[in-house]
């Protein structure tokens, strides 16, 4: 499904601050596959996703989804069939329009404009029992300012927008990290149900091991813009975040901190 072959990346290149993050990395994602990402800071997790994405140009190599090698097309382009959920709750919602509002809005991703009601009321049914998946009460409140929701509220809500039109691929950009503990396993939950009922193809970059275990059907530990990790099935099953805290101390000696 996605097949990044031989690409490269350098940032600041001829510069005191040159940074090289990949030389000819590879990464095969099969359709329906859920992989975590995990690495140290600096170690290529999100550049990943900028290049997917196409929030960054590669210096060279292919990214090829569905077959066809999107390398060159822009970042609004790539959208039509990408959905991303980034960090920070506020990224994936508009604050200021209510929660039908926002609905409406990500349920016309990737079709024509035209002169139409920008509401789809014919739909709310529909809405209603995508929220109802959440289990938070959000489907009597279509009404609502997302602005007035929790963050995890807000990033609930943006699983379901992200989703509304299943993508062929959606990326999550440590998703969970600006919630309290609580509402960080109830969205990660949530991700798993979505993506599971949708059988959507994820990529995860996430800091948290626990949901490195606990989530997805594989994981691929990052360093140096390097997969030194690549784990899934009974392998991955049979994995602790000792074993990863492990290889993370590892690679911290061997860079002297």
């Amino acid at each position: 499904m996605l097949e990044i072959k031989n690409i490269s990346k350098t940032f600041n290149r001829g510069t005191i601050d040159e940074k090289v993050i990949f030389n000819d990395f590879n990464l095969s994602v099969p359709r329906g596959e859920f992989v975590c990402i995990i690495g140290s800071n600096g170690s290529g997790k999100t550049t990943i996703l900028n290049l997917i994405s196409g929030d960054i140009k590669a210096d060279s190599g292919q990214i090829i989804i569905n077959g066809k090698n999107i390398v060159k097309q822009k970042n609004y382009q790539r959208a039509k069939y990408l959905s991303r959920v980034f960090q920070n709750p506020s990224m994936g919602t508009c604050s200021s329009m209510t929660i039908l509002e926002n609905l409406s809005i990500a349920d016309n991703k990737g079709k024509s404009f035209g002169l139409s009601w920008g509401l789809n009321h014919k739909r709310k049914k529909y809405y209603k029992e995508q929220l109802e998946l959440l289990g938070m009460g959000l489907e009597n409140r279509l009404d609502t300012l997302a602005g007035s929701l929790s963050g995890g509220q807000r990033q609930a809500l943006s699983m379901i927008m992200t989703t509304l039109s299943k993508p062929d691929l959606l990326l999550l950009d440590e998703h969970t990290a600006a919630l309290d503990p609580k509402s960080s396993d109830t969205v990660m939950m949530l991700t798993d149900k979505i993506v599971h009922e949708k059988n959507i193809t994820t990529i995860m970059v996430t800091h948290n091991l626990r949901h490195a275990v606990e989530h997805g059907t594989r994981t691929v530990m990052m360093h140096n813009g390097e997969a030194i990790m690549d784990v899934s099935g009974a392998e991955k099953d049979n994995k602790t975040i000792n074993d990863y805290l492990t290889v993370f101390n590892e690679i911290s000696i061997e860079c002297g901190n």
